[in-house]
């Protein structure tokens, strides 16, 4: 059990703070012959499976590195167009790391943004007035939970299925917003919050709900 991520959108919809606790991701290695047997696309300037799911290789994947050189983007570290590299017979076998990158700040300004407009949708679809909102999404890999203060602002933890005792550790977190970033003179209100006393707060507020899940 453990909480993966922690972010905080302010009531215009901008992403205010994010903090990743646990959000390490699945690498997957392997020597491949020629012809490749999954279907590779350029995708936001990063070199993903298209088609071809196998051995825990999944759609959406990108190409980390290939022969221990890392990727950068669409291109090796040594400057190689990976499509390129991948489509020379001669290259073959060849050794491919696959797996999820790392969201840059762009994205998860972005996919802030975008769950708070669905958040709002969410109010104005309910048939009764003064509906809470999303408080929860699931998947099967993990749980969203949102809390929404008084004041507009969004609290959402993304967390194991399995993680519980969530909506006490999102007021928790409220409360330690509250007391080291509201209180600071030099934090002006709905702007990024850059304030290390927050930030370790945050960090202990989040290990002592995980060690409680655990009943350590």
């Amino acid at each position: 059990m453990a909480v993966l991520s922690v972010y905080i959108i302010n009531k215009a919809g901008g992403l205010i703070y994010q903090y990743d606790h646990n959000s390490s991701r699945p690498e997957i290695e392997k020597t491949f012959g020629y012809p490749l047997e999954v279907v590779l696309k350029v995708h936001d300037d990063k070199v993903v499976v298209a088609f071809g799911e196998r051995d825990a290789i999944k759609v959406g994947h990108t190409v980390l590195g290939i022969n221990g050189i890392q990727a950068e983007g669409r291109f090796l570290r040594d400057g190689r167009d990976i499509l390129e590299v991948l489509a020379a017979e001669e290259n073959y076998p060849i050794n491919i790391k696959f797996g999820r990158p790392k969201l840059t700040t762009n994205e998860k300004i972005m996919l802030a943004s975008m769950f708070h407009s669905l958040y709002t949708i969410s109010c104005q679809l309910s048939p009764e007035p003064r509906s809470s909102g999303i408080e929860m999404l699931e998947t099967d890999t993990f749980k969203l939970h949102c809390f929404q203060s008084m004041t507009g602002i969004k609290f959402i933890a993304l967390t194991d299925p399995r993680q519980v005792g969530v909506d006490q550790l999102l007021k928790k977190l409220y409360e330690v917003y509250s007391d080291y970033a509201l209180k600071n003179p030099f934090y002006s209100l709905d702007m990024p919050i850059r304030c290390e006393l927050f930030e370790t707060n945050l960090q202990v507020c989040i290990e002592q709900s995980e060690r409680a899940a655990t009943g350590m």
